[in-house]
């Protein structure tokens, strides 16, 4: 890490979050004046107008320049969307954990100017408004929540159109485009052409006051060096992003200032990324070492000053139940490398391993990074990763690029398209550049087992939110325990779906994003917004949490009530009820003496089989109004520890209000048999028929810390994806350590674990999320 890096990555981890009232001020300031334009206009002339006023931004030493906010981490909120009150600003800068300092000067903006104006007109209370008293009463208690309710559609990723496109070809396009308009909708569709070309010459707009700024600070520099680094800098801005780049460097700052402007225009969910960056900045690393403008140090060091730009933006501020189920800084901007090219073959090359070694040196939980494993990628690919793996901070991930492409295939995309495509986010798979894959929120399952379990009804609130369905104490059969819960979910699904329709027909007419629909195919051919269907696949995911805890559960009623008839189905609801105050020896019964899901039981994993069944029966290939499809996805981010607070007791066993299981992890401590057993329940799963499944492990440090260690976690890893499992990541630490942190966190201030698709500093996290990875089980051997 050079000198300059060091210093970048001190001022990043060291910068306060806080929130700026900037962007706010002026969204405020533009609506206030604007005239009667379109919505895809008026969201434009919006965005230009922010572009155009917003604080430039230049830190010393710095050679990727562009800040979303005044300053690192100052963060910006959307109004549009979620309008804060005074209270929330006040739990931002009070609360404990994963806090946003709030100054006076921006609590008087909102006070007088932000709060009065959008009070009303916010996405959020319209959406709120919208639903049914079904929608809002399942959502109160928990059943699901709702990904739009605080931040913008948006779960996509860029491919390589920026690397050979300018916004000035961008342009070229859409005024063709405009030509050939006729028939039905060419008013609308003109008006979203027009509204993504202002944008286009917003965002040039944007790179230029940067420019101005370089030349500005150049002229008093006094340090000779970095008086030429201004004067590159300005000269870059005025190159890209109006053409496309020419160099390395070129590249990614033509590529972070497309970020910024996604990031700012409409603040969407797990942010965005560059996607396969290995395979977008080969050709410009190539003809730099070989013309001579660029040495493996120097992109290197360009690489990871890129990196810090990552780190610089915390995810907007979420409250309520939003902040319960993703409490992290982190935005899950996603790097993807290795994997296959276009034609099929192994894309691993020299910037994948550069890109390695940053990941390595630079220990940022911005960006999250990720290898793309095919059978094809060279093992050495997969062992270096590894040793990263064993340094116990969570990254990268790794997921399996043979299941992801044949995930995409099944789901109707080219192969060409699937090939190009990835993960991002925590998970979760998509085209590049040519998808919305939209995740509408997280779905709890063990708490609709629950609600199956009470006839309709939620114990916690005592409100009938469910189906009527029959008395547990008339079930005959395990067969009527599993169709009691599948109509229950299915109920719950209908009412989700409804919602999720709602929602996208609201983005679509209030807030689409011209500057986003001028990145993905095919918005520009088809003349449609991102947010109207314009993408070329249009996704709609719920996110399925606690299949571990909702697996073990009907497995314990099975074995006990049914079979071994070592429990009345009257007691064990009697059990629930009172948390099993009055009959410990029946829970440790339930724990202890049940077949558990990760051991690669038959038994047990079979249950998996037909829950998980269940939930793909009831979404997958669901209309949405895009033109695309519900799917399924199983990811927690950290919903398992709300859901778990909102979910009494359960048949397995575990107490009332505990955290669930995570993604498709077995519940903690459960899995008793070690990692290849796990791997081996889990495999039982059908990932091709999802997008995305979340698997967690971890691992004693000693276990990895030889070269046969290294071997053996390799084995494991493509042990699994030859059985077609789609991702798995690892905590390489010990409990102990984790206490230790927990008890003396001003000891582990940098101290980072895996959280869900995530990795974050352990003293961030709450106590709950810290217990539930303290209590993951601690494998000692393979």
């Amino acid at each position: 890490m050079t000198e300059r890096v060091q210093k970048l990555r001190k001022q990043s981890v060291e910068a306060i979050p806080c929130i700026s009232s900037e962007r706010a001020l002026l969204m405020t300031e533009f609506y206030r004046r604007q005239s009667n334009l379109s919505a895809p206009m008026t969201r434009a002339h919006a965005f230009r107008h922010v572009m155009e006023h917003k604080t430039i931004c230049i830190n010393e030493g710095e050679l990727i320049v562009g800040e979303r906010g005044p300053g690192p981490k100052q963060t910006s909120t959307f109004p549009e969307l979620c309008c804060h009150s005074l209270k929330d600003l006040e739990t931002l800068d009070k609360r404990e954990k994963v806090w946003f300092r709030v100054s006076d000067d921006v609590k008087a903006a909102f006070r007088v100017v932000i709060i009065p104006f959008w009070t009303g007109r916010a996405m959020r209370e319209t959406i709120l408004a919208e639903m049914t008293d079904q929608w809002r009463a399942a959502y109160k208690a928990g059943i699901f929540t709702e990904f739009m309710e605080q931040r913008g559609p948006g779960h996509t990723v860029l491919d390589d159109k920026i690397y050979r496109k300018g916004m000035l070809d961008f342009k070229k396009e859409i005024e063709e485009n405009i030509k050939n308009l006729d028939g039905a909708g060419a008013f609308e569709k003109k008006e979203q052409l027009r509204a993504m070309a202002v944008c286009a010459d917003a965002l040039v707009l944007l790179a230029r006051r940067h420019a101005e700024k370089a030349r500005e600070l150049a002229a008093t520099e006094r340090d000779v060096q970095r008086k030429l680094e201004l004067e590159e800098i300005a000269d870059i801005c005025l190159r890209v992003p109006a053409n496309a780049p020419r160099t390395f460097r070129e590249a990614l700052q033509y590529y972070w200032f497309v970020h910024l402007g996604v990031i700012t225009e409409l603040n969407p969910w797990d942010a965005f990324n560059p996607g396969r960056l290995d395979q977008h900045l080969l050709p410009f690393y190539q003809q730099g070492l070989k013309d001579g403008t660029l040495t493996r140090e120097s992109a290197k060091e360009l690489l990871e000053c890129f990196w810090i730009k990552f780190n610089n933006q915390p995810a907007p501020p979420k409250v309520g139940i939003t902040a319960a189920e993703s409490a992290t800084y982190t935005d899950f901007a996603n790097i993807n490398t290795g994997g296959l090219k276009a034609d099929g073959s192994d894309a691993v090359n020299d910037v994948t391993y550069l890109i390695l070694e940053v990941i390595d040196e630079m220990k940022l939980v911005q960006p999250s990074s990720n290898i793309q494993l095919s059978r094809k990628n060279p093992d050495e690919f997969l062992k270096h990763a590894c040793r990263i793996v064993r340094k116990g901070w969570g990254q990268p991930s790794v997921f399996n690029a043979d299941t992801i492409i044949e995930e995409m295939l099944r789901q109707g995309k080219s192969v060409e398209d699937a090939r190009c495509g990835g993960t991002s986010g925590c998970v979760e798979t998509g085209a590049f550049g040519k998808e919305s894959y939209i995740l509408t929120g997280y779905l709890n399952l063990p708490k609709i087992f629950e609600i199956a379990l009470h006839q309709g009804k939620d114990p916690l609130t005592n409100e009938y939110i469910g189906a009527s369905t029959a008395d547990p104490l008339t079930w005959e059969s395990f067969d009527d325990v599993l169709q009691a819960f599948n109509d229950q979910l299915r109920h719950f699904v209908d009412i989700k779906i409804r919602g999720n329709n709602i929602i996208e027909r609201l983005y679509a007419s209030r807030l689409p994003v011209p500057f986003l629909s001028v990145l993905i195919d095919d918005c520009i051919r088809t003349g449609k917004d991102y947010n109207d269907g314009g993408a070329r696949y249009n996704t709609s995911y719920i996110q399925g949490v606690g299949l571990g805890t909702i697996t073990d559960s009907l497995v314990a009623i099975k074995h006990h009530v049914f079979e071994r008839r070592t429990l009345t189905m009257a007691r064990l609801l009697e059990n629930l009820t009172d948390n099993f105050a009055k009959d410990e020896k029946a829970r440790l019964m339930l724990v202890n003496k049940t077949p558990k899901f990760g051991n690669d039981e038959e038994y047990a994993d079979d249950v998996m089989k037909q829950a998980f069944e269940f939930f793909y029966e009831a979404v997958n290939g669901r209309p949405n109004t895009k033109g695309g499809t519900h799917r399924i996805n199983l990811l927690p981010t950290t919903c398992h520890i709300y859901f778990g607070s909102v979910t009494g007791a359960t048949p397995d066993g575990r107490k009332s209000r505990a955290p669930l299981s995570e993604g498709i992890s077995p519940v903690q401590g459960t899995d008793r048999h070690g990692p290849t057993a796990v791997l081996n329940s889990a495999s039982k799963l059908d990932h091709v028929r999802t997008g995305g499944t979340l698997l967690n492990q971890k691992l004693t440090p000693k276990l990895v810390d030889t070269e046969r260690g290294i071997a053996n976690l390799a084995h494991l890893v493509r042990g699994y994806f030859k059985q077609g499992g789609h991702h798995i990541q690892f905590n390489v630490i010990t409990a102990q350590t984790l206490r230790d942190a927990q008890a003396s966190p001003e000891q582990y201030r940098d101290l980072i674990v895996r959280v869900a698709g995530y990795s974050d500093y352990f003293c961030d996290l709450g106590k709950d999320l810290q217990d539930e990875i303290i209590s993951r089980t601690e494998h000692q051997d393979f």
